[in-house]
């Protein structure tokens, strides 16, 4: 692939709209393109990197028996009505009229779709548990929505809903689902603290967030820093391991704003171990019994008795995850984006030198990118005429972890190979190919 044949429009300069680095970085490299208050295009670039996000939150929820599947967007009032939500929610849920003057909305969430689809296809507790998620666009109409795709108004979204038979077979899921998140996030290169916090218009009185810190994250977070050698690489899907771990976190304080107590900060936190500073929330896990179940009248035959179904929501902003990443990972100073390699746009750029009079560079480069293809390493050629360093800076900026430096005199055998951010070498290409492998390990 040729760079001059992509279409990513760099602009030179951040734009002056963007007051947060990943709403600058990610306009700049022509990731996204606003359409309108707080809605935009994913351009290429910024669409191929939320997808291989996408791939990670997706494998994550099948290794714990999730099942997929596809809610629409535009949802019926009616069921709305039902739980009772549909006036509570306020002006965040955009609501819309058909021809036939029948009463829809955008949906913002999925709790009364998915417990609805429930009630009318299963009846049988022995059908219990059921895990079932989607990723789906989702539209919640933000009073001002802000910084680029951090707070903005259409998002890509994972939520994951549960259904089960009483509170411990429903605290098991949840628990699953919390180990899953950890996973996740850990893929992503990202130390993400599960918090308790605030049920908010979800409801229900159990809920974890799970914020990663950042200077410019709107959560005001108070934690114990003990939290972060908490281990959970060996944990098993058993009940008891989940349910050790779950309170293994939770020894330690880690709250949001909404859940501060000053009183039992001071008493449970040491002074040295005492964390307050800013996070990004990133996932936030809910259960809330049946409180959509009864209103909703999803129910089982349980020997003879109607049992209310209980239930909990998992969310996780696919889109969200690019913004919260960068403003994780930049290199504000050296302007290098330092994605993880396996969300990188490309593994690897080739960085030839070139002119109008010798392209043997570029016949190089061609014969390198074949060689790492045919190893799956995802590779670009910059076939433009800008200089060496012009080219360097431009694929820091894009964040391609590895470059392959083609000057005047490069060795047939030794390329010049540039790890961003870390040194250069002289390696030939299957030294090269087998670094770049190793770490691409998921």
């Amino acid at each position: 692939m040729y760079f001059s044949k992509l279409f990513i429009p760099i602009l030179k300069n951040n734009p002056s709209e963007a007051k947060i680095k990943s709403h600058q970085l990610m306009l700049r490299t022509g990731m996204i393109k606003q359409s309108s208050a707080g809605i935009y295009s994913w351009l290429p670039l910024g669409f191929k990197i939320m997808k291989k996000i996408e791939k990670i939150v997706r494998e994550e929820q099948d290794k714990i028996g999730v099942q997929e599947m596809l809610m629409p967007t535009i949802q019926s009032s009616d069921i709305w009505k039902e739980s009772g939500r549909y006036e509570d929610y306020g002006e965040e849920m955009l609501r819309i009229k058909d021809r036939q003057n029948r009463e829809m909305l955008y949906g913002p969430t999925n709790e009364e779709l998915i417990t609805e689809i429930f009630r009318s296809s299963i009846k049988s507790y022995k059908s219990l548990p059921q895990l079932l998620y989607h990723i789906q666009w989702k539209f919640r109409d933000e009073l001002r929505p802000r910084f680029g795709v951090m707070r903005c108004r259409e998002f890509y979204m994972k939520d994951a809903y549960s259904f089960d038979l009483n509170d411990d077979e429903a605290n098991f899921s949840y628990n699953k689902f919390f180990l899953a998140y950890l996973r996740t996030f850990k893929r992503l290169k990202l130390s993400a603290i599960p918090m308790a916090a605030d049920t908010g218009p979800i409801g229900g009185n159990l809920s974890h967030e799970f914020i990663i810190i950042a200077e410019t994250g709107e959560s005001k977070i108070y934690a114990d820093k003990r939290i972060f050698n908490v281990k959970h690489d060996a944990v098993n899907l058993d009940k008891q391991s989940l349910h050790n771990l779950r309170n293994e976190y939770e020894n330690y304080y880690a709250v949001t704003d909404e859940k501060f107590n000053k009183k039992k900060f001071d008493e449970n936190v040491s002074s040295e171990n005492k964390l307050e500073t800013k996070g990004i929330e990133v996932g936030h896990i809910f259960y809330f019994g049946d409180k959509y179940s009864k209103p909703l009248q999803a129910s089982v035959d349980y020997n003879g008795k109607k049992e209310f179904v209980k239930m909990g929501s998992y969310g996780v902003g696919v889109s969200r995850l690019v913004g919260a990443i960068i403003e994780a990972k930049y290199d504000e100073k050296n302007e290098i984006m330092n994605w993880p390699i396996s969300i990188a746009p490309y593994h690897c750029a080739i960085l030839p030198l070139l002119n109008k009079n010798d392209k043997s560079n570029l016949v190089k480069a061609n014969k390198i990118c074949e060689i790492l293809k045919s190893k799956k390493i995802d590779t670009i050629i910059d076939d433009t005429e800008d200089g060496l360093t012009s080219k360097m800076k431009k694929f820091n900026l894009l964040g391609v972890p590895y470059q392959i430096i083609l000057g005047k005199n490069t060795d047939d055998k030794l390329l010049e190979f540039n790890i961003v951010g870390k040194e250069t070498k002289s390696l030939d290409i299957s030294q090269i190919s087998k670094i770049i492998n190793t770490d691409n390990i998921n």
